[in-house]
């Protein structure tokens, strides 16, 4: 085993943003320690699980993002290094301890695999884990049966194989310094290599979206590869990181890093040959693992458990420094009507916008009650319109929307 580095209820807030020198376009919104070393993070509805190494498998609620609470936890007998959640299971790979299965939400083992090489990394797709060990390569486990999960098959790497991404047929796989490999799993019991794509860097983590793969490259940061032909992967662009790329997961147009020592690194591809990082945190520890839930980039800080955070990077922020609005003791929303008349803006004249998160204009409003029963759930943001003879800046407020 290779040395790894250790090193619907509306609410108007009117609150702003004041930038962080740590930080660029990304806010902290929660935070939940671990026991141990927080290596791997995967999300499912309200829940984060956590592969906390030597302290197993951490649960903890993300209901109240803002207050996350660990609210239960297994501890594997190995080190647990990755973890995939399916139906009502938890795949977690345990080092030299192999595959374990754990129902949750009782967090009680209810099965095990025992494999070759140190289990890194695992993902599930249908009736099977596959699970990155390193040296020994991709195995393949069939998890039909949850209390009795059996290998079925195996891929070996050329050299190493430390991430592995499962989407239709084919495993893509992160082979250190034998870069991206494309695996056809059409017969799990005999995974065979048909593409591959040199990487710069060492390859530790994949992540798929539609037809490209994202590598997390090491040193060489972030690599963007088509697969569009899996037979012929071709590297599409590539964004470097300050420190080094561990892990990677994309999100529409924008692909977040765990780059270590530099924490959390979000890289937009919109243009996937000209990939730009847009933002960053820098967190409190070293970054390892990612997930995403909702809106929220959760993140496996290496020293510090479990990190919330929420990207702004294609969207808009509040007025920093605005002016500071007096609370007014009557509702802001009553029976689904947003009321702009507690800003102390009393004239017919005044107008304001609503926005989505991404900037478009979802409706006009106006001074008084609007209507918005019709809103989806999600952030929202109130924007004025000024007067043409006002100096004024145009002010930002937030609305959240939540059922």
């Amino acid at each position: 085993m290779r040395a790894r580095v250790f090193a619907f209820c509306l609410s108007l807030l009117l609150v702003g943003v004041v930038p962080a020198a740590d930080s660029l376009r990304i806010r902290t919104i929660g935070h939940c320690d671990t026991p141990g070393s927080a290596n791997g993070v995967a999300a499912s509805g309200d829940s984060a699980y956590v592969a906390a190494d030597t302290a197993g498998l951490r649960v903890i609620s993300i209901v109240d993002p803002a207050h996350p609470v660990e609210v239960g936890h297994y501890d594997t007998p190995g080190q647990a290094w990755g973890v995939a959640v399916g139906g009502h299971f938890a795949y977690v790979a345990d080092g030299d301890s192999g595959l374990r299965v754990i129902r949750v939400p009782s967090q009680t083992e209810v099965g095990h695999c025992a494999m070759p090489g140190f289990a890194f990394c695992v993902a599930v797709s249908r009736n099977y884990a596959y699970v990155a060990t390193g040296d020994s390569g991709v195995r393949v486990i069939s998890v039909a049966d949850s209390a009795n999960p059996v290998e079925v098959g195996a891929y070996r790497a050329p050299s190493q194989a430390w991430g592995v991404a499962v989407n239709g047929n084919h495993a893509y796989i992160a082979a250190g310094d034998s870069g991206f490999r494309v695996v056809s799993v059409t017969d799990p019991a005999h995974p065979a290599e048909v593409g591959k794509c040199a990487t710069h860097g060492y390859a530790e983590a994949v992540a798929v979206s539609g037809k490209c793969a994202y590598v997390a490259d090491g040193d060489s940061g972030l690599r963007i590869i088509s697969i569009a032909d899996s037979a012929h992967p071709t590297e599409l662009g590539h964004c470097a990181t300050p420190a080094f790329a561990y892990s990677v997961i994309g999100s529409l147009d924008s692909v977040y890093v765990a780059d270590g020592e530099s924490g959390l690194r979000v890289v937009s591809v919109t243009d996937s040959t000209h990939p730009v990082e847009v933002g960053y945190y820098d967190t409190p520890g070293f970054a390892y693992g990612l997930a995403l839930s909702r809106s929220y980039v959760l993140v496996a800080d290496f020293d510090a458990g479990l990190q919330i955070y929420q990207s702004y990077v294609s969207g808009i922020q509040e007025t920093p420094n605005a002016v500071s609005w007096t609370a007014n003791p009557i509702p802001t929303v009553v029976r689904g009507a947003l009321n702009l008349g507690v800003y102390g803006r009393q004239h017919s004249a005044y107008s304001a916008e609503l926005l989505d998160i991404s900037g478009r204009k979802v409706m006009d409003l106006r001074q008084g009650a609007n209507d918005v029963r019709a809103l989806a759930p999600g952030v929202y943001f109130v924007r004025d319109v000024p007067q043409a003879a006002s100096l004024k800046p145009q002010a930002i407020r937030k609305v959240v929307v939540t059922r």
